[in-house]
């Protein structure tokens, strides 16, 4: 198992960066933020690019992987996102990972043009975001004339530290960003129940979690993939709870979900409020248990 930790992007760079280096040091495998203009809870308060602040991250650590949580078409266009995923994948010695999702409308879909996409629009540029993505991030030139997006000539030299590409990691719960997982993703991306807030603990998400694993199964199965070849991963916090209760709690979620297929599991930096509330000091505590860690001392 795999465990990542998501940092939100709202503390000055020399906080953050404090941040940035502790995960690589307490042994988790790949760290990640949010891609937002405002995030939900937090609109008013201040909140940096995810972008630029994985490319200061990537400047640096250099063991960890870094990665969006998840970018999407809400505000982005797929030429100038995969430019700037490309050099952060350069500047960190390919340590990046591309995550990408639908987006849930909200301020990121009306800040541009002042009113909302349907619910059909929004997964259908999402489809041909994660399309072109990956075109992008595998040709050292792309031409593409889309619905939604266009590329002429659009070039990506000298390409990615990791060939073909960066690794890609698709959101999906419904049956439609099921099949675009197997189709293009190096890892599945889930949260458990999409718009869900009030977290469930996870004992009690294992049900859905096994649901949604077997979707995937199926979706693989459909486009003639084989489904060991993808990599799911588990986002905790928001809608599956209790993770990060104790180190006991810690390990036998980690447990749990390996016994459920999950490869990776990410938690978040603990926060003194809502959202992602909790004790920082259990990071110290459970990075001893880190998989990654067995068999070595961890100073903290």
């Amino acid at each position: 198992m795999r465990v990542g930790i998501v940092i939100l992007p709202e503390h000055r760079w020399p906080e953050a960066r404090e941040r940035w280096l502790r995960a690589e040091e307490l042994g988790f495998d790949h760290a990640w933020t949010h891609d937002h203009l405002s995030w939900r809870w937090l609109r008013d308060e201040p909140w940096f690019g995810c972008l630029p602040t994985l490319a200061a991250a990537a400047a640096v650590t250099s063991r960890i992987e870094l990665g969006t949580l998840v970018a999407t078409p809400e505000f982005r266009h797929p030429v100038p996102f995969a430019k700037e995923v490309m050099t952060i994948d350069d500047i960190s010695g390919g340590r990046m990972v591309c995550g990408l999702g639908a987006g849930a409308g909200g301020h990121d879909g009306t800040v541009l043009t002042g009113r909302g996409r349907p619910a059909a629009e929004r997964a259908d540029r999402f489809a041909e975001f994660v399309h072109l993505t990956d075109l992008l991030l595998r040709r050292p030139v792309t031409d593409h004339s889309g619905r939604y997006y266009g590329a002429h000539g659009a070039r990506m030299r000298p390409g990615c530290v990791r060939r073909p590409r960066v690794p890609l990691a698709v959101a999906a719960g419904g049956p439609r960003a099921m099949r675009l997982a197997a189709g293009y993703a190096d890892i599945w991306i889930t949260n458990g129940t999409p718009g869900r807030f009030d977290a469930l603990p996870y004992r009690e998400a294992l049900p859905l979690l096994a649901r949604q694993r077997t979707a995937l199964d199926e979706a693989c199965a459909e486009a003639g993939r084989d489904p060991g070849t993808l990599r799911r991963l588990l986002h905790t916090g928001a809608t599956v709870g209790g993770v990060l209760d104790s180190p006991a709690a810690f390990e036998d979620a980690t447990g749990l979900l390996a016994d459920l297929g999950f490869t990776d599991l990410v938690v978040n930096w603990p926060r003194a409020h809502h959202p992602y509330a909790g004790d920082a000091a259990v990071l110290e505590r459970i990075a001893a248990v880190l998989p990654g860690n067995s068999g070595r001392r961890t100073t903290c």
